[in-house]
């Protein structure tokens, strides 16, 4: 299996290594090996996991879900439901979370077209 280090690891998905180390201090990278001098090896299957705590942050989810996700894995396969059901409810949050940006970037639009056509009228007064 193929191991990298945690900057390797951290410049893969350029974030600091803090903040992966963070990670692994609230439980969110269960598992990690460390090589003979204890510093962190990041497998491919680690690697995974870092990507999908990565998207779910990403996603606004708190710390304390993605944690109960984590758990979740590490119990095996009678918590598929229970991690069915948190990431259908985290879609759901995040598609009400897109509408909301989508309703305010009409209202950004709406102040540039204003503020672009003031500019421009006051371009065309000064020209003439």
């Amino acid at each position: 299996m193929k191991y990298c280090s945690i900057s390797e690891a951290a410049a893969k998905f350029n974030m600091p290594e803090s903040t992966l180390r963070y990670y692994e201090k609230k439980g969110l990278l269960p598992l990690i090996e460390r090589d003979e001098a204890g510093r962190r090896l990041f497998s491919e299957d680690q690697i995974a996991l870092l990507e999908t705590v990565i998207r779910l942050k990403n996603t606004h989810m708190p710390i304390s879900s993605i944690k109960q996700y984590m758990d979740w894995i590490l119990e095996g396969e009678n918590t598929i439901a229970l991690r069915l059901d948190m990431m259908r409810n985290h879609k759901q949050a995040v598609l009400d979370e897109i509408s909301l940006m989508k309703e305010a970037l009409i209202g950004i639009d709406v102040k540039i077209t204003r503020y672009t056509t003031v500019l421009n009228k006051e371009n065309m007064e000064k020209r003439n």
